[in-house]
Formats: C-alpha cells, sequence, structure tokens
C-alpha cells in the first residue's frame, strides 16, 4: 500500500465530529502550520529530501508529513510523484508563493494563510488580490432572468412564451 493511500485511510478514519476526531485535526493542523512557518521564512532555499529525511527535519511523524506533503503539492512549482512515493522518495518542497496562498485561502486554511510570514513574501495589496480571486472563481453567478415577454434568447424573434419558454 502507499503512503499516500495510507495517510488518507488514516486521517479520514477520524471523525471530526468526535472528541477523538477533534483532536487528531487540530494535533495534525499545529504541526502544518509549524512545516509551513520554516519553509515561508526561507523561501529563497528551496527545501529537499527524502520523505523520511524531510519528516524528520521538520519533526513529524511520517505519516504525518505525507498528509502535509498531499496538502502541498498543487502549489509547487514541480508537484512531487506522491501517488507512488515511498519513505525512500526524493521530493522537493520548491512552492510557487503565490499559487500556495491562493491555495490556502481556497481550502479556507485561514491559520496559514494569514501567517506574518506572508508579508515578507507577497504586498497586502497582492494577497488581497488573490483572496479576491480565489473566492470570485467559486462564486456561481447566475443569468438574468428571462421574462416571459422579452425576445427569445435564441434568436428567432418571438416572445420567450411562445418559442423556448414553452411547457
Amino acid at each position: 500500500m502507499s503512503l499516500l493511500k495510507d495517510w488518507r485511510e488514516f486521517a479520514y478514519s477520524h471523525d471530526d465530529r468526535t472528541q477523538e476526531g477533534q483532536r487528531f485535526w487540530i494535533d495534525y493542523f499545529q504541526q502544518e502550520k509549524a512545516v509551513y512557518e520554516q519553509i515561508l521564512s526561507t523561501p529563497d532555499e528551496p527545501v529537499s529530501g527524502t520523505v523520511a529525511e524531510l519528516a524528520e527535519k521538520f519533526n513529524m511523524e511520517l505519516t504525518y508529513f505525507v498528509g502535509y506533503l498531499d496538502g502541498i503539492n498543487d502549489s509547487l512549482k514541480t508537484p512531487n510523484p506522491i501517488e507512488e512515493m515511498d519513505e525512500n522518495t526524493v521530493v522537493s518542497l520548491d512552492y510557487d508563493k503565490e499559487k500556495l496562498y491562493y491555495n490556502m485561502v481556497g481550502a479556507r486554511a485561514e491559520w496559514l494563510y494569514n501567517l506574518e510570514q506572508w508579508d515578507n513574501l507577497l504586498t497586502p495589496e497582492r494577497r488581497k488580490e488573490l483572496y479576491r480571486e480565489q473566492k470570485s472563481s467559486t462564486t456561481v453567478v447566475k443569468p438574468p432572468k428571462i421574462g416571459r415577454n422579452d425576445p427569445c434568447p435564441c434568436g428567432s424573434g418571438k416572445k420567450y412564451k411562445k418559442c423556448c419558454g414553452r411547457n
């Protein structure tokens, strides 16, 4: 079984509606936050190494670190082969800072996109732009309602009620 599959089975077996599940997720998110604080503090030094080495470097259990890799993978300049990695697979944490911020907003990870380390990476204006872009990308905009007596949008020249608006 792959490390990623192990992580997903382990993590999603913890129901966040139970006390035990809530403790698990709080613990995981605190560890995740600590790793982000470290890598965002040194943005010019992309971190790489084997999965096991990096888990040890960031003081995380291997399983938890795989969860971290799963979360950051879409924000990396070159995604890691997380589907088939094992503990000896070399991975890189070379992230695209704008993509990472955007994805954190999308994940509603306020404890991550509000880290003070972002102050040195992106201007407040750019962070607001990325925040707005992400939020508007998930907003559903309904087209204006067609009135019964309006011209039909199909271009027939008939009233909507006499054309496409028929039941």
